[in-house]
């Protein structure tokens, strides 16, 4: 399939820079939209100005978020400075880099298994279920109770709701609301064995959480629960979004597919190009804590930035030939990850597992293309980028 046959979402977000220019404001919602790398790469890096805690700009009084509070995203320094410094006593690479014998042998059993011969269908075969079950074999948690991920993750990723500042429409709360139910209901599936890990210590991330310590200080029960619900959400998330948009770019693009075979060293720059090209969490929210300057233009306090990634990422004020897939592209300065104290701490594991996974799907199947007949579906949210479905043919 074409890159230019794609229909990843009506509004094309990564064009808005070309279209609109590096900044603009959008009166009708409130928001400023950054699409340049520059703008974007300042915004991300200065927590001082550009706030991550957004929610308190939104009219939603009889909305209860009380149960993410403590969620590392949304957070500030310094607690976020506290927070991500215990997290990471848990998370290292060490245990990262520990992963590797395990998600090979996941791969191979769901390879294994797939029913047709000459078919597959990457994200329900492999691409989800794959760092679901990693994840889960992390966190402690059983791999068995995917079926409930995969319901959280499809409510949250299947929503197309865009919030404003200037109003929030009833239709708009209860889809929200809906949202949150998920998050609430995960929330407290994780709270259970998070309490039991205190009681019965095992091995595995979630005691690491409960018995991280940094000078005397340990997470409480609502951080504990917040880090391992972003974990299992947005840690999967990432990676099927990415094995997916790493393969459809491939696909599309034959003679950099023929390069990657013969050289499998080019394998963790072609995953950073699909992270550019098709960047998974499209766009992140800020919001101004003082009066600065964007690109040009007065922004005042307590307004919400919309920095879309996917636009920034295809800057080309910072990227030659933005638009192409060049499996080869370096330097690549993509910021699909983040920059600065939000940098995704999940970014070592997605990483690790696309690189093992796509050079094993290489070398087990000489013939690996999309299938013309049944073209990809993509995710409806302009937020997130990536295939819900990608059958592909083998033979």
């Amino acid at each position: 399939m074409r890159a230019e046959h794609w229909n990843v979402h009506p509004q094309h977000f990564w064009m808005r820079g070309e279209e609109r220019g590096p900044v603009e404001f959008d009166a009708s919602r409130g928001v400023w939209n950054v699409h340049g790398h520059p703008e974007a790469v300042r915004i991300i890096s200065d927590p001082a100005t550009f706030s991550s805690d957004v929610v308190r700009l939104f009219p939603m009084d009889d909305i209860d978020t009380s149960f993410t509070e403590g969620n590392l995203v949304q957070m500030d320094p310094p607690d976020h400075r506290k927070l991500r410094n215990l997290v990471s006593r848990a998370f290292t690479p060490k245990m990262v880099a520990g992963v590797e014998p395990r998600i090979r042998e996941v791969t191979t059993e769901l390879l294994d298994a797939v029913a047709e011969p000459d078919r597959l269908e990457l994200v329900a075969d492999l691409a989800y279920p794959l760092p679901v079950i990693v994840i889960a074999d992390l966190l402690g948690v059983p791999a068995s109770d995917r079926p409930l991920f995969k319901r959280w993750a499809d409510q949250i990723t299947g929503s197309t709701v865009e919030l404003s500042p200037v109003e929030v429409t009833e239709e708009q709360k209860n889809e929200l609301r809906s949202q949150l139910d998920q998050v609430k209901e995960m929330a407290d599936y994780l709270r259970g064995h998070a309490a039991e890990r205190r009681t019965r210590p095992q091995q595995d991330l979630l005691t690491d959480l409960v018995q991280a310590e940094v000078d005397g200080v340990r997470l409480s029960d609502t951080e504990v629960v917040n880090f391992a619900n972003l974990l299992l959400l947005a840690g999967h998330i990432t990676t099927t979004l990415l094995l997916g948009s790493t393969v459809l770019c491939l696909d599309a693009n034959p003679e950099q597919a023929q390069r990657v075979r013969a050289d499998r060293a080019l394998l963790p720059t072609a995953i950073e190009e699909s992270l550019r090209l098709l960047t998974p969490f499209a766009m992140v929210a800020r919001a101004t804590t003082t009066e600065t300057e964007i690109g040009g233009h007065v922004v005042p306090p307590d307004q919400l930035v919309a920095i879309w990634l996917a636009a920034a990422n295809r800057d080309p004020r910072q990227f030659d030939r933005p638009h192409e897939f060049d499996a080869g592209r370096d330097p690549n300065p993509h910021i699909a990850f983040g920059r600065g104290i939000h940098f995704c701490l999940g970014a070592p594991l997605a990483r690790l597992e696309g690189r093992i996974v796509l050079d094993m799907l290489l070398d087990r199947f000489p013939v690996l293309r999309a299938d013309p007949a049944t073209p990809p579906e993509f995710l409806p949210s302009s937020e997130m980028t990536g295939v819900r479905t990608l059958p592909l043919l083998t033979g």
